[in-house]
């Protein structure tokens, strides 16, 4: 039985997409497939990576990856964390459900270490607000796993 494939999707796929990517795959395991894109990738935001290792959350391999590249890929479950990418999001005519869930973007901070504190606030919103909503559609038996 494969299992349900959710993507978390954002704009620059550097901070709030990678973070619940990781969040997910976490908390989750092998219950479901987890991806993240973004509508226009950049790179993994190290701020990101920082703050979800300070977690116990290893992401450091990530890389930023473009929506675009998985038009061709079958999605249980498309999450959007922020309202540019649900605004510029592609169409991804495999997505079986499509839902919302806006985070601020934690790299308008900065870089520096007085940007710590709103990466560590977004992150744990995240793992607050997004890994439940996952669980919850899991829970409804809406993915076809």
């Amino acid at each position: 039985m494969s299992r349900p494939r959710v993507l978390i999707l954002c704009t620059g796929n550097s901070c709030r997409s990678q973070m619940g990517e990781g969040w997910v795959r976490h908390d989750l395991g092998d219950r479901v497939e987890v991806h993240s894109a973004g509508t226009r990738p950049s790179a993994v935001h190290p701020l990101a990576i920082r703050v979800m290792a300070e977690a116990g959350v290893d992401i450091s391999s990530h890389r930023s990856k473009s929506a675009e590249a998985l038009k061709g890929v079958v999605f249980d479950l498309v999450v959007t964390v922020c309202d540019s990418a649900r605004e510029e999001c592609p169409i991804l005519p495999g997505a079986r459900k499509t839902l919302h869930e806006t985070f601020e973007d934690p790299a308008r901070a900065g870089d520096g270490e007085d940007a710590l504190p709103v990466f560590r606030r977004v992150r744990d919103q995240i793992r607050a607000r997004l890994v439940p909503l996952v669980v919850a559609e899991l829970n409804e038996s809406r993915f076809s796993a």
